[in-house]
């Protein structure tokens, strides 16, 4: 059995679009999604940029009597879930047996909408203004639990809360679960729509959103470059279907990419800031190479966690040259288009990594005008660049210290595919 994954299928909900190869595009030429917040925004008045996704209507993911109540992450997670079946072209109990499928899709923040909307109701009119459809519609699991009662998946099913880390582990422990053999399909990422006054007000006393941008809000994320002083809250979701490549192989599937292997570590530092020197951040790299057997040089680039904070950014740059020196990989960071999803980042820039070995480009980070010399590495500036992609490193490093580095590579599939949909 291959200790491989192969990933073959992917569904986007992000503030640049929602088809992977829209979404692609955009990050290659910059068309960001971040823009200063429209008045009856809930966010208006209060940050000077958000990274604002789509709408997802409940009768786009649920019939209507099951559409009650349901928060803005389970229908972002929902969707993108959707997209990923049928990009996958998976149907349930059709191409798999329901129990040999499992789902792990994750959040940070859970239904702040739900929750404030009936705690506000509750408090004006009394225990009677609170729907029982409050806790199916915003508890943190309810997005892999809706997402399985949809398409009938059977197997395991989990949402791991490891805060900005989230969506990258809920891929790592696809890739578990398909080695254990207790799955031969899993249905994996992670959602967060932290886009709530509240979250707002918390991150921005704590000087953590960027700030000074109001004039070009679309450039007020610039991972690694010596302006930055801040990241940009934003909402969104990634689902990867991850596959054994075997049964990949026997249904005819493509593959996008192989999930190679995976790193976890833990920072035991602080709280909220990472490790200065970014031993814990090296270590998880250095895990997910050993788990791929993989060596440094192997590498060709770094989808970078970059969220376009002084410290978290430097410190990320400090642990990439420990691990592959002074002549390393290739590095960007999606966020300065996206902004930062939270839980569903790293499962987003996930697929884009997918994307990135399927098309043999590699999107610049944008906005790196002055890169800083803190931060010495080799930055995909200006434009993509293009060239096959023989192994790239996604990292996501979270508030905790939770730390998780998933290694792709070339697909071990018989069939490949690129953004365009393989004929049958």
């Amino acid at each position: 059995m291959s200790r491989a994954g192969a990933v073959t299928g992917i569904g986007l909900v992000t503030p640049v679009g929602r088809k992977p190869g829209e979404v692609f595009d955009a990050l290659c030429v910059g068309r960001t999604g971040i823009v200063t917040p429209p008045e009856g925004h809930p966010l208006a008045g209060l940050v000077e940029a958000a990274g604002i996704g789509p709408e997802v209507d409940a009768a786009e993911v649920l019939p209507p009597r099951e559409s009650l109540a349901v928060d803005r992450f389970v229908r972002y997670a929902m969707a993108a879930a959707d997209d990923a079946l049928a990009d996958a072209r998976i149907t349930v109990g059709t191409d798999v047996d329901p129990e040999r499928v499992a789902v792990v899709v994750s959040t940070g923040g859970a239904g702040l909408e739900t929750y404030d909307r009936y705690a506000r109701l509750r408090a004006a009119g009394g225990r009677a203004k609170v729907t029982p459809y409050l806790l199916p519609g915003m508890l943190a699991n309810m997005a892999a639990a809706r997402i399985a009662i949809k398409h009938g998946v059977r197997g395991h099913s989990a949402c791991l809360a490891t805060a900005c880390a989230a969506g990258t582990q809920s891929i790592a422990e696809a890739l578990r679960l398909l080695r254990s053999g207790d799955a031969d399909v899993v249905v994996c990422g992670g959602v967060d729509t932290p886009l709530h006054p509240t979250v707002a007000a918390a991150f921005g006393n704590a000087r953590a959103l960027a700030r000074g941008w109001a004039e070009d809000p679309g450039r007020s994320s610039r991972p690694f470059d010596r302006r930055r002083n801040g990241f940009v809250l934003a909402e969104g979701a990634g689902v990867l279907v991850v596959e054994r490549p075997e049964f990949a192989d026997a249904r005819g599937a493509a593959a996008y990419a192989g999930l190679l292997g995976w790193g976890v570590t833990t920072d035991a530092h602080h709280p909220t800031t990472p490790r200065p020197d970014g031993a814990g951040a090296a270590a998880v790299m250095r895990r997910a190479l050993a788990d791929a057997d993989l060596r440094p040089s192997d590498v060709d680039h770094v989808n970078a966690h970059g969220t376009s904070t002084p410290l978290g950014d430097a410190a990320e740059a400090l642990a990439l040259r420990a691990v592959f020196g002074d002549d390393g990989p290739a590095v960007s960071s999606i966020k300065a288009l996206t902004g930062h999803m939270l839980g569903g980042s790293g499962a987003v820039e996930a697929a884009a990594t997918a994307l990135s070995i399927a098309e043999g480009v590699l999107p610049p980070t944008h906005h790196l005008d002055d890169p800083d010399p803190a931060c010495p590495l080799d930055h995909v500036r200006g434009a993509p660049r293009t060239g096959a992609v023989r192994a790239a490193l996604s990292n996501s490093f979270a508030f905790g210290g939770h730390n998780v580095s998933l290694l792709l590579g070339a697909p071990t599939t018989t069939r490949t595919r690129t953004t365009a949909p393989t004929p049958d």
